[in-house]
């Protein structure tokens, strides 16, 4: 898992053993030991490591009006129950939130303000939930309404 996994040599003289991983991959899913041996002791921990993925299709930045399809999964035991997306943190009908099974969001004809920050909110039959954001880019106009533009004479137009 080289270079991706560290350890914070200035913590461990403080106790803290942790293990950083940057980037998290769905391979790295999986039951994790640690083991500390100091004189005669040996201490150990047990952590378990779940992933949940976004991905996109086609992939970002997405053309404003192409059909994007964004999935939510997780390396989670548990039968999904729910798949709830919200854009840029808002909730309710009007402010696009979708929720849906099996985690998978569809939008038909993307426009600029479809880009931003979705959140995936996964739960699962034994309440757990879990989540995750993607930042989707839009690739479109974002133009005034009316494409005639005029400029004076020896100006710049813009």
């Amino acid at each position: 898992m080289k270079p991706r996994v560290s350890l914070q040599d200035s913590a461990l003289r403080n106790g803290n053993f942790s293990l950083r991983i940057d980037p998290v991959r769905s391979e790295d899913v999986g039951l994790y030991e640690a083991q500390v041996k100091y004189n005669t002791e040996v201490h150990s921990c047990h952590v378990e490591l779940g992933v949940i993925t976004v991905t996109l299709s086609p992939p970002n930045p997405v053309v404003e009006n192409e059909v994007v399809l964004m999935s939510c999964n997780s390396s989670h035991r548990a039968s999904l129950v729910e798949t709830c997306w919200f854009h840029n943190g808002q909730l309710g009908p009007t402010s696009r939130t979708f929720c849906s099974l099996p985690g998978a969001l569809s939008i038909l004809r993307p426009a600029i303000s479809d880009a931003g920050s979705w959140h995936c909110q996964l739960r699962y039959s034994d309440n757990e939930i879990i989540s995750a954001t993607y930042n989707l880019q839009i690739l479109g106009f974002d133009g005034p309404t009316n494409p005639v533009v005029y400029a004076a004479a020896g100006s710049a137009a813009h």
